[in-house]
C-alpha cells in the first residue's frame, strides 16, 4: 500500500514541479494545441494561447517562421520570392501559349505525343492544340488518344473520324478508333477497323493489326 501510494505522489507531483521549475527559471510556457491564440473552437472550453516573441523595433515576425524575427528588409525579400514562386506553378498552358509561335508542327506534335504517352493528357492536350496545323492528322490522332485517356470519349471519337477522313490509310488512328470501340462495347465496329488495318498494311503482319487483335481477344475473354 505505501509503495502504491508513492507512485501517485511521483507521478503527480513531478508535472507540477517540472512547470514550477520552468517558471522560475523563465522559460516560455507553450499551451497545447494550435498554432494560434484565441478560443480552441468548442463551445464553453478553456481559451489557449500560444507564446510568440515580441519583436523589438525595426523588425518583424519571420512568415515562415513565426517564432523568429528578421529584419522588415528580409521579410519583404521572402514574401517576394514566394510571390514569384506561384508564378512559376501556371504550367504547361501560359509557357505554350508565349512559345507555341517559335515551335514548328513536328515538334509540337513530339512533344504533344511524348506527353501523352507518359499519362500528362491534359498537358499534351494543351501542346497538339498549340500546332498551328490543327488538320494534321497526327495532331488529331493523339488529341483523340489524350482525350480517350481522360475520360471524355464523344470528343475523342470526334478527333479520331476527323482523322480519318483526311487520311483513311493512317493504319495508327484505326487501332487506336478501334481500341475506342472495344471499350465502348461496339465489337463489329471494333472489327471493321481491325479489317481496314489488314487492308493498309498489305496483310495481318502488322504492328496495329496485332495491337488491335490482341485487344479483341482479352475483350471477350473477359
Amino acid at each position: 500500500m505505501i509503495a502504491f501510494t508513492g507512485k501517485i505522489l511521483k507521478n503527480s507531483i513531478l508535472p507540477v514541479l517540472s512547470l514550477v521549475i520552468g517558471l522560475g527559471m523563465g522559460q516560455p510556457v507553450f499551451a497545447a494545441g494550435g498554432d494560434g491564440g484565441g478560443d480552441s473552437g468548442g463551445g464553453g472550453g478553456t481559451t489557449t494561447q500560444t507564446f510568440r516573441p515580441k519583436c523589438k523595433a525595426g523588425l518583424v515576425r519571420d512568415p515562415d517562421a513565426k517564432f523568429k524575427c528578421i529584419s522588415k528588409a528580409d521579410a519583404a525579400s521572402k514574401k517576394k520570392t514566394a510571390k514569384a514562386g506561384k508564378k512559376k506553378k501556371k504550367g504547361f498552358f501560359d509557357f505554350f501559349k508565349k512559345k507555341s509561335s517559335s515551335l514548328d508542327q513536328d515538334s509540337l506534335f513530339r512533344q504533344g505525343r511524348s506527353l501523352a504517352y507518359a499519362g500528362y493528357y491534359e498537358d499534351a492536350i494543351v501542346v497538339l492544340t498549340s500546332a498551328p496545323d490543327q488538320g494534321d492528322p497526327r495532331i488529331l490522332n493523339m488529341l483523340g488518344f489524350s482525350n480517350r485517356k481522360s475520360g471524355r470519349m464523344d470528343v475523342a471519337l470526334n478527333y479520331y473520324s476527323k482523322a480519318v477522313a483526311t487520311d483513311p490509310d493512317f493504319s495508327l488512328v484505326r487501332e487506336y478508333l478501334g481500341e475506342a470501340y472495344i471499350q465502348l462495347g461496339l465489337m463489329e465496329k471494333a472489327r471493321e477497323q481491325l479489317t481496314q488495318i489488314e487492308r493498309i498494311c498489305g496483310s495481318r503482319v502488322c504492328d496495329e493489326y496485332g495491337q488491335l487483335a490482341s485487344l479483341i481477344v482479352k475483350s471477350q475473354i473477359k
